[in-house]
């Protein structure tokens, strides 16, 4: 019996050569390359700031205050349009002087008559004058004297002629005296004024408002200053001012 023929194959020259074991073993690690990797930055949030409490307040009170100074605006708009305001006017009218004597201990007595009008312009406001005036009469920086005026109440588009006494000391007789001759000679007159203030109420309508105190200042120029002459006024002019 023949023996059995053997096949062996054939190795073909012209293959490429394709090894059977993969080629990454036997390779170290560090021969391996890595995947390439993509950072991705962290993004850190901030922590909500805290509102400064006082901040706030003051921004409240900032906001109720410009809302309260509009509103009053809008109201004094309103107000004006509605009554027309119009400042009252004065004038001094009649300046009699029954006492003017010095005295033993070099002082100065002197009793002033004055006669002034009051007049209310306004259809729609009333005056109501209240007590704590007070109403001087100066020569230059020493008063002469002094007095008040009466309460009443003046009516819309009112003239009031008020009739007022005035009397008072001053020191150094001798010395004004003398000053209101030398005035005389320069000018042939002299130089007067006279201060009022007045607290009143404003009555709008059917309301009456706050109290608020009125100014007025008055020069006048006369022609001379002595008991029982007949003084004549050649110049009056009265300032008004309103006071809070």
């Amino acid at each position: 019996m023949s023996d059995h023929q053997r096949i062996h194959p054939v190795h073909d020259v012209e293959a490429p050569h394709r090894p059977l074991v993969p080629s990454n073993i036997g390779k170290s690690d560090k021969d391996v390359q890595p995947l390439p990797q993509r950072t991705i930055p962290v993004m850190h949030s901030k922590p909500p700031k805290k509102r400064n409490c006082c901040c706030r307040v003051l921004c409240w009170t900032l906001s109720i205050l410009v809302i309260l100074i509009i509103a009053l605006a809008i109201t004094i708009g309103i107000l004006f349009l509605v009554f027309r305001p119009k400042l009252p006017k004065y004038s001094v009218d009649q300046l009699r002087i029954s006492q003017f004597n010095i005295s033993d201990n070099n002082s100065l007595y002197a009793t002033f008559n004055v006669t002034i009008t009051a007049r209310n312009p306004n259809k729609k406001i009333g005056i109501y004058y209240e007590g704590g005036s007070h109403i001087s009469a100066w020569y230059m920086d020493t008063q002469l004297c002094e007095g008040s005026l009466p309460k009443f109440y003046q009516g819309h588009r009112n003239i009031t002629v008020l009739n007022l006494f005035l009397t008072g000391q001053a020191q150094d007789a001798t010395g004004l005296q003398s000053r209101i001759q030398e005035q005389l000679q320069q000018s042939n007159n002299i130089p007067l004024n006279l201060k009022v203030n007045q607290p009143v109420r404003v009555k709008l309508g059917k309301l009456k408002l706050f109290k608020v105190k009125f100014r007025v200042r008055c020069r006048l120029v006369v022609d001379n200053i002595g008991a029982n002459n007949d003084i004549k006024i050649s110049s009056s002019r009265c300032k008004f001012r309103l006071r809070l």
